[in-house]
């Protein structure tokens, strides 16, 4: 099992990446937060991977951190979701994200997944939400529990002018990414509008 990849960034798209280690190129499937976190085609890259085997395919699959890969873990144990789905979840919400809608049972957030409906959202509420009220936040990274919390408060306040949740979302995300942790919610909606 190819646990991490230590090498040079061969080539890189929003879906997949090669990675050069001692002259062989290991193709992963990524998501999004790691095509956008990964770095640039040439430069040195470190990637925590998942080995995935079936009868008629053996995949990789690259993340950015631990963190990002004890989600996708714990996503590809529920039934009936695949990896491929996994990786949908993971471009859609952020771990912390994923996180907190599991544990607040916050359905609305994980149908705003392209791919999970309504009883998918509600069996992976079921199946994960004891594990994860276990599990240390700081494990899956991004900050403590209350820039989370800005990040939750920020997107509700945008959901509750009108605007699409996965909009909302992705806006808030990128308002903080811009600005840093310590903005505040009401600057991240400030922010957020603008765009």
């Amino acid at each position: 099992m190819i646990a991490e990849l230590d090498g040079t960034l061969l080539r890189k798209s929003p879906a997949d990446i090669v990675v050069d280690v001692g002259g062989v190129g290991y193709h992963a499937f990524i998501p999004l937060s790691t095509f956008r976190l990964i770095g640039q085609i040439g430069e040195k890259v470190h990637v925590f991977t998942h080995t995935h085997v079936r009868e008629d395919a053996l995949d990789l699959f690259g993340f950015s951190s631990e963190g990002e890969r004890a989600i996708f873990l714990e996503l590809i144990s529920v039934s009936g979701i695949g990896p491929k789905l996994g990786l949908a979840v993971l471009s859609g919400l952020s771990p912390e994200m994923f996180h907190r809608a599991v544990v607040d049972e916050d359905l609305g957030l994980l149908t705003s997944v392209k791919g999970i409906g309504r009883k998918t959202a509600q069996r992976l509420v079921v199946e994960l939400k004891e594990k994860f009220s276990g599990m240390d936040v700081f494990l899956i990274g991004g900050g403590g529990p209350e820039v989370r919390e800005e990040v939750g408060d920020a997107v509700m306040a945008l959901v509750s002018l009108g605007i699409p949740r996965a909009k909302a979302r992705e806006s808030v995300l990128a308002a903080r990414r811009n600005g840093g942790d310590g903005l505040s919610v009401e600057e991240l909606v400030k922010r957020a509008l603008r765009k």
